[in-house]
């Protein structure tokens, strides 16, 4: 019998993917809309509100066994960001990459991919579920972001962590970028991933590291991370929302 916890996250994916679903098959002139966009605000408000009373803050996303992972783990997103300082790097299978951490932080720190790999790690093997309406079973391996947090000491008002990714700008000047709350940045799943089912992260999937945040929505698992910042405020980061498909009209708060 499915426990309490898991009919509660499938009711919270179900109406999230038909939230996803509504704004991605054309409601364009409903998100221009001021009375529209405040609906979802408070909507959104309320899904976070429901989830942090339903759920303990420590609650696990479920684990599956190996025997579940799915025969191919398909692209979300870019599959290849057209970035010539990403590009060099992949060309060179990512000696030459810097994690850079800093912000609010007290020690702020850059990590090589070998550097990261060193630090004690955790193996996952979870399932994304898309605002496309599709889902994989996946093995992650990856830097709990715990870790990370703990060296490089946050700050008291550090409230969210930003990750800016390598795609490229986009028309309006903007890079892919997603953010977290500190509660699910020291969440026990939260990782760094550099390894997708046993082997190095493919560049399709985010070479080389991505960030997984098993209690939320594939989008909010940003790709290709360069760079994380500690903020207090989201409201003063590129569109304001706390994300690139935020500013867009997505939900900030994507948990299941």
């Amino acid at each position: 019998m499915p426990s309490q916890d898991n009919s509660r996250r499938r009711f919270l994916r179900r109406a999230l993917a038909a939230g996803g679903a509504l704004v991605l098959s054309g409601c364009d002139q409903l998100s221009q809309s001021a009375w529209f966009t405040k609906l979802l605000g408070s909507a959104e408000k309320l899904t976070f509100a429901t989830q942090r009373l339903l759920l303990p803050r420590k609650a696990m996303a479920q684990e599956f066994t190996e025997a579940d992972l799915s025969p191919f783990f398909r692209s979300n997103g870019t599959s290849n960001p057209d970035n010539p300082g990403y590009q060099a790097m992949a060309a060179h299978q990512f000696a030459d990459y810097r994690l850079q951490v800093g912000g609010l932080v007290a020690q702020p720190r850059a990590y090589s991919l070998d550097e990261l790999r060193a630090l004690p790690s955790r193996t996952q093997i979870t399932r994304h579920d898309c605002v496309e309406g599709w889902s994989a079973i996946g093995k992650w391996k990856g830097v709990p972001l715990s870790r990370v947090l703990e060296q490089v000491q946050p700050q008291p008002s550090a409230r969210y962590v930003v990750f800016y990714c390598a795609d490229p700008m986009d028309a309006r000047g903007t890079r892919y970028y997603e953010s977290i709350d500190m509660e699910d940045a020291w969440h026990a799943q939260t990782l760094l991933a550099y390894e997708l089912n046993d082997a190095p992260l493919p560049i399709k999937n985010g070479a080389p590291i991505r960030v997984r945040v098993e209690r939320q929505l594939g989008y909010k698992m940003a790709k290709y991370i360069m760079q994380i910042q500690l903020v207090e405020r989201l409201d003063d980061i590129a569109g304001g929302q706390g994300g690139y498909w935020e500013d867009r009209g997505y939900e900030w708060y994507a948990g299941i």
